[in-house]
């Protein structure tokens, strides 16, 4: 019948109606139009944060017309050819009234909706002309219906021609309310409270976490108008987003976040009920980073799919049916659900071409403005936390962890007020939800080069231990493991961090916990301070091989595999080290999960740990690998697929098996082929 569109991935203040088909059964035409309309009228119970009157004025006009359509429905004379272009011409228009009605409801965007005011109003007037227009070729004479309704539709066509759908003149003072408390941020100057509270009463924000939904959106309209390199709207969002922002910190002092959690909790039910392998392309059999639909209306990843079609293949992959056209549809949702999925499962998930522009975005605030407006707000942060009460201290500390989470800005802002050794001092607090608060805000803030010299400087990577340690929640050790991760990124914060007796064997422990992710975070963070060699005898004292051993046989999970195979094969790289893996009995695993692993980088860590242990283990080892079957077609599968330095490792990993099978067809006493020290490198 008439193709729906995925309102859902719609941006806002777009329209994309669709015309019927010209085909189409009138009667069908008809009942299509009538629940149009009645989705229209059903926007009388919503709230509108701006151009409510203009909103109003145009659900009652469309509300005659709907009595109008019923009318025409239950009677029983034949449509003529002129009604039915009337109807289709009124469904394509009505369509765009509902987006544009979707938009001015719409949780989240009431600030921007509010100050595109001038914009909606527009939009409603060219619309109602356009309903005008259609209405003009209906052949009212002929249509069997009361005269009364005929009445009314002939008032809603006079009215669609002159009415003016201007902005609002209470949308105008809050609009100027806006505007006045932008330019005195400007100027240095905090506004008043009460004027703030007047804006968001306006628009409907009665709480926290309604405020943060204006952030999320906000910075989600940047995040396109910076990768659409259109840049001239990103100095006004920033504006908003920078107000949203004080807003959120200042004025509220509960955060209401259980409606959050709820939601976080459904979405996490149904992804439990979803086949993984569905989120795998059918052509490279990986996860789809950017999956894309074509004519057939299967799924791809985009890469591949590209690929495919550069190849002159012209057919659908799955079906083996010829494309219509070579169009490829970005499946938004889909791609949603797999981010979704990956983030949950610890899976990494690499956004297509956004990294590096994120980084440069993020770095300045996007307006002068918006600078002065967070750094207001950082300052008034950094008292809360040196004068405030124990209440106030949490929240101050929740809302860094969540502004330090979206920009470099952010953290540079938080950092120069001098507020991490405040921040640190909660790292001991007695309150569950505020150390948690706290070491967020600090893994964070462990991100910013200058940051990690404070935390140091400060007594901070003792604070973090302690947290890893005797965290009151799994969540806070989970949290410190990662801010482990990062200030071991600094050669001297990796040799003080191994020098405190309790960091290596807490994040050992962490090992025996249950869920992924604290098994992620204390693999990456040994993993980075492996990097100092110091650190390799104290990882074997505290009894991680074993652990990573097991891990490595009862996973399951292919990533978390990898990242077992990845320390290993740094222990791997002196003879103590290869000892105790071999010791476990670990190395059929290690050969079997080169053969059965997906990714590359899985195989390659594979090859690296296999390499060390013929250089470290003993001539035991060369004779087990040269026995396996299967070990040689992944290595040539590495060579073909892998790095440089991977293919050099299987290179020379064949060159020793082929050695040794040579020399013990013809010796009676093999001679084994050993590779040189001195070639060994670092697999970090």
């Amino acid at each position: 019948m008439i193709q729906k569109s995925n309102e859902s991935d719609r941006r806002i203040l777009t329209f994309p109606a669709i015309q019927p088909c010209q085909c189409i059964a009138p009667a069908k035409l008809l009942t299509s139009l009538i629940n149009v309309t009645r989705n229209i009228c059903g926007y009388r119970s919503k709230f509108f944060g701006g151009s409510k009157r203009n909103a109003n004025a145009a659900i009652r006009q469309i509300g005659i017309i709907l009595t109008f359509l019923e009318q025409i429905r239950d009677g029983d004379s034949d449509l003529p050819d002129s009604i039915v272009l009337c109807f289709s011409e009124l469904h394509f228009i009505f369509q765009k009234i509902q987006f544009l009605l979707e938009d001015c409801a719409l949780e989240g965007a009431r600030l921007f909706m509010l100050m595109k005011s001038e914009l909606v109003a527009n939009r409603f007037r060219v619309l109602a002309r356009s309903v005008a227009v259609a209405l003009d070729v209906l052949p009212l004479f002929s249509i069997d219906v009361p005269i009364e309704v005929k009445e009314h539709l002939e008032l809603v066509m006079k009215q669609a021609r002159t009415a003016k759908f201007e902005v609002d003149r209470g949308d105008e003072e809050i609009i100027n309310e806006v505007k006045l408390i932008l330019s005195l941020f400007e100027y240095g100057a905090a506004p008043d409270k009460s004027k703030i509270k007047r804006v968001l009463d306006h628009i409907g924000i009665e709480n926290w976490s309604s405020c943060n939904k204006e952030v999320k959106f906000l910075d989600s309209e940047i995040e396109f108008e910076w990768l659409s390199r259109d840049k001239t709207d990103v100095a006004f969002l920033s504006d908003l987003m920078a107000f949203m922002n004080y807003c959120r910190s200042i004025l509220f002092d509960v955060v209401d976040c259980d409606a959050i959690r709820h939601v976080d909790r459904f979405r996490t039910d149904i992804l439990h009920c979803l086949n993984p392998d569905d989120f795998r392309c059918s052509i490279s059999l990986d996860f789809m980073i950017d999956p894309v639909t074509v004519a057939t209306g299967h799924t791809y990843d985009r890469s591949s799919i590209q690929k495919w079609l550069r190849a002159g293949n012209f057919i659908c992959p799955n079906t083996g049916e010829k494309l219509k056209n070579r169009e490829l549809i970005p499946n938004l949702a889909l791609r949603r659900i797999i981010h979704q999925y990956c983030t949950e499962n610890s899976i990494p998930f690499a956004e297509p071409g956004r990294k590096k522009r994120d980084i440069t975005r993020t770095v300045a605030a996007g307006s002068s403005t918006a600078e002065k407006i967070f750094r207001e707000l950082a300052k008034f942060l950094a008292d809360v936390l040196e004068l405030g009460t124990s209440e106030e201290k949490n929240r101050a500390a929740y809302e860094i962890k969540h502004l330090s989470k979206a920009s470099i800005f952010n953290r540079s802002c938080l950092v120069e007020t001098g507020l991490i050794p405040n921040l640190l001092k909660l790292l001991r607090s007695l309150d569950v939800l505020t150390q948690e608060n706290a070491i967020a805000a600090v893994l964070n803030l462990s991100k910013h080069s200058q940051s990690k010299s404070a935390i140091a400087s400060n007594g901070g990577l003792q604070e973090i231990v302690h947290v890893l340690q005797m965290g009151y929640r799994i969540e806070a050790r989970q949290l410190a493991a990662g801010a482990l991760f990062y200030m071991a990124s600094i050669a001297e914060y990796r040799r003080l961090i191994g020098e405190i007796p309790e960091a290596i064997p807490a994040l050992t422990d962490l090992f025996m916990d249950t869920t992924d992710r604290s098994k992620k975070n204390a693999m990456v963070a040994l993993f980075g301070l492996l990097v100092h060699p110091e650190n390799h005898r104290k990882v074997l004292s505290a009894g991680a091989v074993p652990l990573l051993v097991n891990l490595l046989m009862t996973s399951g999970k292919e990533n978390l595999m990898t990242d077992s195979m990845a320390i290993l094969a740094s222990l791997a790289e002196r003879p103590d080290g290869a000892a105790a893996i071999l010791q476990c009995g670990a190395l059929n695993s290690i050969m079997g999960f080169v053969d059965s692993c997906s990714s590359i980088a899985g195989k390659e860590y594979s090859v690296f740990l296999l390499v060390a242990l013929c250089v470290n283990g003993g001539l035991e080892v060369i004779p087990i690998m040269a026995k396996n079957q299967t070990l040689m077609s992944s290595l040539y599968n590495v060579v073909s697929e892998g790095t440089s330095r991977g293919r050099w490792k299987a290179k020379s990993l064949i060159r020793l098996l082929h050695a040794y099978c040579e020399n013990e067809s013809s010796s009676s006493s093999p001679v084994v082929h050993r590779l040189p020290q001195d070639r060994m490198v670092h697999v970090w």
